[in-house]
């Protein structure tokens, strides 16, 4: 049977994984994207490595309002995004790591 979806969805697809996983759930979903257009929430470094399209989302609630903001990365920003993920800080060795993912995703 063949997948006759455009576009898949896949919210915070990274819950309880990590390593070899997240790398496999990484390879998978741009495998997926050659055919679908492919929407993932991820905080996993790997996985987000892959984008072709990178977007910050930002929360914040105010007056018990909330308030959602997304702006597209440029790829400068990818990598200090990315990097920071990895580790919860930008240093030379997150920021290296974050090249190697990105440069992975060419590949």
């Amino acid at each position: 049977m063949k997948d006759e979806k455009e576009t898949l969805i896949f919210d915070e697809i990274d819950t309880g994984i990590s390593g070899k996983a997240a790398k496999s759930v990484a390879n998978k979903m741009r495998s997926i994207s050659k055919n679908h257009q492919v929407l993932c929430i991820s905080h996993l470094a790997p996985i987000a490595a892959m984008a072709d399209y990178n977007y910050f989302i930002s929360k914040e609630i105010k007056d018990k309002r909330t308030k959602t903001q997304i702006r597209l990365l440029e790829e400068n920003e990818v990598i200090q995004e990315i990097a920071r993920i990895s580790s919860g800080e930008i240093n030379e060795i997150t920021l290296k790591y974050a090249e190697k993912l990105r440069s992975k995703k060419a590949s």
